[in-house]
Order: structure tokens, then C-alpha cells, then sequence
């Protein structure tokens, strides 16, 4: 994958094709990842799949959380973000999300999240 810019909606096109790579990140949620990530808890961008159903646990954000949903929904405690939507989380803000359709988002992660349960 190329280094930006990205157009979403083709980023979400690309996301489809038969050879896009996928790593699983937790249960049921793959992650492409676009850049950063490295030991150094820097930013990182990847792209997230939710298979129906798929949950992330109860996670605290050391960093601001971007997510934009590309395709289908996900939730958390505070509502259903639809394809369109954006959602931003602050450091030191909480929650756990599910994808009961599952979905396609674009994520933004300021610094690692630290999972409640681990």
C-alpha cells in the first residue's frame, strides 16, 4: 500500500479486492496496516475489519482515537456509528465496541491502547 494520501473511498474499494493483506488483530478483527506502529508507541493508521459480531474488549486510549466508519457500524456504550461517521476518543477515555453487522473503519491511534482485561 502506498504512503498517502488516501482517498477512503478508495481505500474501501481496495479493501475488497481478493489480495488485499489482512493480519488478525483480535477475534474477529483484522487489521491492514497503512503506517506507524512500531516499539516506539508512536501514531499508527490502518485500516480495521470487523466480521459480524467481532468485539474489542474494554480498552483505556493513551492517545486520541480517530475512527471514520467506512462501511457498516460498530458501537460502543455511547451509540451506533454508521458508514460516514466519525468518532474520536480522548486519552484517557474508555469503552469497548462491537460490530454486530460488522464494518470497515479507518483509525487513527495517537498512542497505543492498553486493554483493560490483560
Amino acid at each position: 500500500m502506498k504512503v498517502g494520501p488516501w482517498v477512503l473511498s478508495e481505500l474501501l474499494a481496495a479493501s475488497r479486492a481478493p489480495d488485499f493483506t489482512w493480519t488478525p488483530l483480535r477475534p474477529g478483527v483484522d487489521e491492514h496496516r497503512l503506517y506507524g506502529g512500531e516499539s516506539d508507541g508512536g501514531p499508527t493508521v490502518s485500516l480495521l475489519r470487523y466480521a459480524p459480531g467481532a468485539r474489542v474488549a474494554a480498552h483505556r486510549h493513551t492517545g486520541t482515537e480517530q475512527i471514520h466508519v467506512l462501511a457498516g457500524s460498530q458501537r460502543d456504550a455511547r451509540g451506533t456509528y454508521g458508514a460516514g461517521t466519525v468518532a474520536i476518543n480522548l486519552a484517557g477515555s474508555t469503552h469497548d465496541v462491537v460490530s454486530d453487522d460488522g464494518c470497515t473503519v479507518f483509525i487513527v491511534w495517537e498512542r497505543p491502547v492498553a486493554f483493560l482485561d490483560e
